[in-house]
């Protein structure tokens, strides 16, 4: 199984790699590849060049074999300057990897707002979605689109390829890039929110000083 972890990376911090470790573990994967977004559509832009957020990515993850930079998005981007949409990076996944089952491991909050996305109803043709949550989260809510997908044992990823829908405790570090580009544009110190290798990268290209 192959993970799929999606984001802006801007920075990477320790909740996006913790995260990501321990989903690896937890479902027993053979690598999660991170897909830094090039023109997300439900969010701001970010605020350094994709070449700058790869480069990042690569000193985070340096004694991580099993986590793996993808940069479909970004290419993707450069030819086609369209929005970011998680269904054609599935799909190219998909097509890369037709027999593989792909976790696509998404928080609380995007989970929130998935009926937003662009065809997300596709997603589950390409991949399972993990919804990483705290302990507690009610599923009783869910609508009769997700309740028929729903599973809580890992097994059923194994056997099917795509379709599953399955939430997943992991340790959620109360960490954003958002509150890290605040605090260096304040000119105070991030550090143990994220690599030092990539605080080090942040002073040399003076990164996130202004709002």
């Amino acid at each position: 199984m192959i993970g799929i972890f999606g984001g802006t990376f801007d920075p990477v911090h320790y909740g996006h790699l913790r995260s990501a470790l321990e989903v690896k573990d937890i479902f027993g994967l053979t690598e999660v590849r991170l897909i830094p977004c090039a023109n997300p559509p439900h969010r701001e832009q970010p605020a350094v060049t994709a070449e700058m957020r790869v480069q990042m990515l690569e000193l985070a993850i340096k004694n991580q074999p099993d986590l793996k930079i993808d940069t479909r998005e970004l290419d993707r981007y450069d030819l086609h300057q369209a929005p970011s949409y998680m269904v054609d990076t599935l799909e190219s996944l998909r097509q890369e990897f037709p027999a593989d089952p792909l976790l696509l491991f998404i928080g609380t909050d995007a989970f929130k707002y998935l009926t937003g996305w662009y065809e997300w109803q596709r997603l589950f043709d390409y991949a399972h979605i993990v919804v990483m949550t705290r302990p507690g989260i009610e599923t009783q809510t869910l609508n009769d689109f997700f309740k028929a997908r729903l599973t809580g044992e890992i097994k059923d990823l194994v056997q099917v390829i795509s379709g599953k829908l399955c939430f997943s405790h992991v340790t959620q570090l109360d960490i954003s890039a958002t509150a890290i580009r605040n605090i260096i544009a304040r000119k105070q110190n991030p550090g143990f929110l994220l690599p030092d290798a990539v605080i080090e990268y942040i002073k040399q290209h003076q990164l996130y000083e202004t709002h």
